[in-house]
């Protein structure tokens, strides 16, 4: 008896060690397959193209915002420009119609960022269209000067965006570094995403600290596709890479933002140039947008003047009007450039974008 219990608490002892034993392996097996898991390195970290695709989350969540043309009224947006323009022409206005008064009316223009040779010319055609309608009254001579600064606006230009006819639709965004170039970028996006087309965005700034960080962003924000390469690459090579990402991936817009400034010794005009014709060899670039800052006066004439040279500039964004500029920028740019003026920054929203009329950005001024 004693010698068949002795053998049952040896059965049970090794059953227990066998099955002790299995469970440490497994647990073992478990720990080192973790450990390979995490081990493992991201290679699309460290080298080729970094592709953000919009995730599952990114394409069900997210407040739906009215697209570009569905904002509210212009006028409450351009309160310190239209504080600037409308009131120190009622101020000269004010004071009855003289020689003086025409005098301050050109003062006032130059002053609200028009330009000298074109504020001389309004105020010349207001003298004589004054005289021939016989206007003493200065309201009526109000109406005048807002008929007159529509008019320098050419209505028959096409404002709208361009869209490739079939395949890949492309924009290249240029402007110098602070004009909110990436941030037009992001409201782009968000507006063709409401409009049901596929984005992706090309990261070609690649010399500005965090410029493709900050891109992410808005790619995040805007569920779009976001090509970019290591810090310092080459922005033909990024350009490339996401043209052949778009056409692969039948993406209906692809959207390049572009070196504001550089550091190297490559001139920026000839490194935008280069972009272009690189995107050019395998396709076709339906816009080149300008991005100027309003608040920066007569220094966007001087931009416009270099960015249309070198990158065949097909429009124009003048943002942060909501801002300290003084409005007249606008008239300055169509009056001395052959480019349209497209879009509007009016605010720090994903949503304030634009299509800018002439006749709403005028009544917005002097209203």
């Amino acid at each position: 008896m004693d010698t068949q219990l002795l053998v049952i608490i040896l059965v049970v002892l090794a059953v227990v060690a066998s099955l002790t034993g299995l469970a440490l392996r497994a647990r073992d097996r478990r720990r080192s397959a973790e450990d390979q898991t995490s081990a493992t390195p991201d290679s699309a970290q460290q080298r080729g193209p970094v592709v953000v695709q919009e995730t599952q989350a990114q394409a069900t969540t997210g407040a739906t915002a009215p697209s570009v043309g569905r904002r509210p009224s212009l006028r409450d947006r351009l309160t310190k420009s239209r504080a600037f323009l409308s009131d120190r022409l009622s101020e000269v206005l004010g004071g009855g119609l003289d020689d003086d008064t025409w005098e301050d009316i050109e003062t006032v223009l130059i002053q609200a960022d028009i330009g000298v040779e074109a504020a001389r010319r309004i105020v010349e055609d207001l003298r004589a269209k004054a005289r021939e309608r016989r206007i003493t009254d200065a309201g009526e001579l109000r109406g005048l000067v807002a008929e007159e600064l529509v008019s320098l606006f050419d209505f028959e230009r096409d404002r709208a965006l361009a869209f490739a006819p079939e395949g890949v639709t492309v924009w290249l965004v240029v402007g110098v570094n602070g004009t909110g170039k990436t941030t037009t970028i992001g409201k782009l996006a968000n507006d063709l995403e409401r409009r049901d087309k596929s984005v992706a965005l090309a990261a070609a700034d690649t010399f500005r600290a965090a410029a493709d960080e900050q891109l992410a962003v808005w790619a995040e924000r805007s569920k779009a596709h976001l090509i970019k390469h290591q810090p310092g690459a080459d922005p033909g090579a990024v350009a490339y890479d996401a043209f052949a990402f778009a056409r692969a991936r039948s993406i209906d817009v692809l959207v390049v933002d572009t070196a504001g400034r550089l550091h190297t010794k490559v001139p920026l005009m000839d490194e935008l140039g280069k972009v272009r014709r690189v995107i050019e060899k395998e396709g076709k670039v339906q816009e080149v947008l300008l991005v100027i800052d309003a608040t920066g006066g007569q220094n966007g004439l001087v931009q416009a003047r270099e960015f249309a040279a070198a990158t065949g500039v097909t429009g124009v964004v003048l943002t942060k009007l909501d801002g300290s500029a003084k409005g007249g920028i606008a008239l300055a740019i169509e009056n001395t450039f052959d480019i349209p003026i497209k879009l509007i920054g009016i605010g720090e929203s994903i949503d304030d974008l634009e299509p800018f009329d002439p006749k709403t950005y005028v009544d917005a001024l002097l209203s």
